[in-house]
């Protein structure tokens, strides 16, 4: 049963495919994958992130930045797809770099997946209360400063409380059961991608060529720095793949929906970045709501509103794959017994993990309501960004290791196309600022601490040696 009696002991790929059938239900078909994986890649992306590069950093070549950016996330997307259809178990990037690369391994991408992914639902759930309180206060209502932000983001600012709920919102869904919340992700994302569709239609009859001109005004270095910004609103399958377990045909499904989902979200961002540069000279945009300065440049102001309810609606899914990839790695890592086995109890009737659901919607909801925005973002990125370069390793080394395992999907270009994948996550990295650095050196020594402490005696690798 084990790889080896260290740190760096592993399960047989085989073993790990065959365990624990039956646990969680296996509800999801492929398009309501495919739909979990859209709503992790579309949100802030399109309504707010393209503006802003297309302004600051790139131009009209935003476009360029998000064709770069997906070009190397579908490196990593492919990597992914092949072990997906490998061990297609709950975890992800922590159950594939605990087969290959060893226990310790596993450990620590799961361990930072924990804070990262808890860290984008909360982000998230402050950008959409961002939203909400615009809208409200649209309406002509007022609410009271308290509720409205985090302490000190506002005069009188004690909790962002619609973020708080927005998070619970999310956990008390997920606990419904997969099939149940699927069915509410799949209807949200398809009033995204109706909303998306509905801004690239109508502002393509309001595009002027003239505004394309001149394509790279910062430069070509301004294109892949703005690949660099946008790289972050080109990944939300790796969350997906969590819930592998939980697909009725996971071996076949699970690729499949992997590249559907990356494919239909590129040519979405694409087609919506051709529009905004298309509407609006570049330098006109506005950073923080790109399309609602577009159609308001072209006097259908009118639209913005649907836009902000779009906005609102799309985010919200990333939301909900994010929370639901959070809660299956720490399930996974539990019933590996790298964490207390009370985690990975799951509901009798709906056979999701309930304790870890509710535990991290509190986690989140806590970091929303009291954290502002910035201090909360700069808790993301590092681990993602880790757990691609363990997933286009892993996949190269089982490759060569192990060749005679059946594979439903094998990454084409070998080793080419995962080594992209790394060398690229690897230039990300050295983007970020000190204190991502510094907060993830300190999340780092409290996970070696409790490794070496409980994890390590207490894994099922170590009981069965």
């Amino acid at each position: 049963m084990v790889g080896s009696r260290g740190v760096f002991r592993r399960k047989p790929v085989e073993e790990i495919a065959s365990e624990h059938e039956g646990e969680l239900s296996r509800s999801l078909g492929l398009w309501q994958l495919t739909a979990i994986g859209v709503g992790g890649i579309i949100g802030a992306g399109i309504f707010a992130l393209a503006g802003a590069v297309a302004n600051e950093t790139a131009g009209p070549a935003v476009l360029v930045s998000f064709l770069l950016a997906g070009i190397a996330s579908a490196a990593a997307a492919l990597s992914y797809a092949e072990f997906a259809g490998l061990i297609p178990k709950a975890g992800s990037a922590y159950t594939y770099g605990y087969a290959v690369l060893g226990e310790i391994v596993g450990w620590f991408i799961g361990w930072d997946l924990l804070l990262e992914y808890t860290a984008i639902v909360a982000v998230v759930a402050i950008g959409i209360s961002g939203y909400f309180g615009f809208l409200v206060q649209q309406l002509g209502f007022h609410l009271p400063p308290w509720m409205l932000g985090a302490p000190g983001t506002g005069e009188g600012h004690v909790v962002d409380l619609f973020a708080a709920l927005l998070c619970l919102l999310i956990a008390f869904l997920l606990n419904l059961g997969i099939r149940a919340a699927a069915r509410f992700e799949t209807f949200v994302v398809a009033v995204k991608v109706a909303v998306v569709l509905l801004v690239i239609v109508v502002g393509f009859f309001h595009v002027k060529t003239g505004n394309y001109t001149p394509f790279f005004p910062y430069g070509v270095g301004g294109a892949i720095t703005g690949a660099a910004t946008v790289f972050f609103a080109v990944f939300g399958y790796d969350a997906m793949s969590t819930a592998a377990e939980e697909s009725r045909d996971a071996r076949r499904h699970m690729p499949k929906a992997i590249v559907y989902s990356l494919v239909i979200s590129m040519v979405l961002y694409v087609l919506a970045t051709l529009v905004l540069t298309g509407m609006q000279k570049y330098s006109d945009i506005d950073p923080e709501s790109g399309f609602s300065s577009a159609f308001a440049s072209v006097g259908l102001s009118g639209l913005a509103s649907v836009i902000a309810v779009g906005a609102i609606v799309g985010i919200l899914t990333v939301m909900f794959t994010f929370m639901l990839g959070v809660t299956r790695v720490w399930f996974s890592m539990s019933r590996d017994g790298l964490l207390p086995r009370w985690f990975a109890k799951l509901h009798p009737v709906r056979r999701v993990p309930s304790r870890v659901t509710w535990i991290v919607g509190a986690a989140s909801a806590v970091i929303a309501g009291f954290l502002p925005i910035r201090e909360a973002a700069e808790l993301t990125n590092i681990g993602i960004l880790l757990a691609f370069v363990v997933v286009c390793v892993a996949v190269i080394v089982l490759r060569y290791r192990r060749p005679d395992l059946p594979r439903t999907f094998r990454t084409p270009g070998m080793p080419v196309v995962p080594a992209v994948g790394v060398l690229f996550s690897l230039w990300l990295i050295t983007f970020l600022d000190v204190m991502t650095w510094l907060r993830f050196g300190v999340w780092f020594l409290i996970g070696l601490v409790i490794y070496f402490a409980y994890s390590r005696r207490h894994s099922v690798l170590n009981r069965g040696s």
